[in-house]
């Protein structure tokens, strides 16, 4: 197991000083935040070093989360893993996503069209966070699903969600992808003003060239002061060279163009 995540730097604001802020809670959910989609089990060594909370302090938190199921134990390997109840909570939501019901009957079309896979993204700190997802029946599509976390200074979709944001809010979120995963913001910071740029010209980010996934993406409007949402249409960079992203992002712009008309339409 790697050493590359640093502590994690959870972002309290003026809430920690108010006497409503129940910081037992926090910590709890730091512990389960802490966890990369890649990985399954973690030491309690490894998530006191993540949040950055005394190995005590963790002790107790995770035997709190076992008890409750919302961690698993393996007393073999003495490591924690994300329970079932977690995954619940998720579905929760997303069994309220309205935006996903109306989007996902354009996101389909676009994807079977261009035989390629199309997501629907939300931002979380310094991540795009995939909350709608559809494939088209090639045989080469993304194997990423709802739930799947790119990072917002290197995917394509995370960048075109970063620029739709205020100066504040970016700085913002950059710096707590810094925090949380270092590596991400390197690999990615260096290729922000080339793509904000082709943004500028083209109404759409691309992704980097040379990069194992070939994407376009943008972003809609939800009408209800939310942040905006990220939009996507991608496959394997061997199946989505320049030229046929070149067509894909005009396609991308009407299509989120025509999910924001059905979405006021409803409302």
């Amino acid at each position: 197991m790697g050493r590359t995540a640093k502590p994690l730097k959870t972002r309290r604001s003026d809430a920690e000083g108010d006497r409503r802020f129940v910081t037992a809670l926090a910590r709890g959910l730091d512990v389960l935040r802490c966890y990369q989609p890649s990985e399954r089990w973690l030491p309690n060594q490894e998530i006191a070093h993540r949040t950055g909370l005394p190995k005590a302090t963790v002790s107790r938190m995770t035997y709190t989360l076992t008890a409750l199921g919302y961690l698993e134990h393996s007393p073999e390997r003495e490591m924690y893993a994300l329970g079932l109840p977690v995954l619940g909570l998720g579905f929760r939501v997303l069994s309220h996503f309205e935006l996903g019901r109306i989007a996902r009957p354009f996101m389909q079309a676009l994807a079977d069209e261009a035989g390629a896979a199309v997501s629907l993204a939300v931002r979380s700190g310094g991540w795009a966070v995939y909350v709608a997802h559809c494939r088209s029946a090639a045989p080469l599509t993304l194997g990423l699903d709802v739930g799947a976390r790119l990072s917002l200074a290197r995917s394509a979709i995370g960048r075109a969600m970063l620029f739709s944001l205020d100066a504040d809010t970016r700085d913002k979120a950059l710096k707590a992808l810094r925090a949380e995963a270092p590596a991400e913001w390197e690999q990615g910071r260096g290729g922000l003003a080339e793509a904000q740029a082709h943004l500028v010209r083209h109404g759409y980010v691309r992704s980097s060239p040379g990069a194992d996934i070939g994407a376009v993406a943008v972003t809609l409007d939800p009408g209800d002061g939310r942040d905006r949402f990220g939009l996507n249409c991608g496959g394997p960079a061997s199946s989505m060279d320049a030229a046929r992203l070149a067509c894909l992002g005009p396609r991308l712009i009407e299509m989120a163009a025509r999910i924001e008309r059905a979405i006021r339409s409803e409302n």
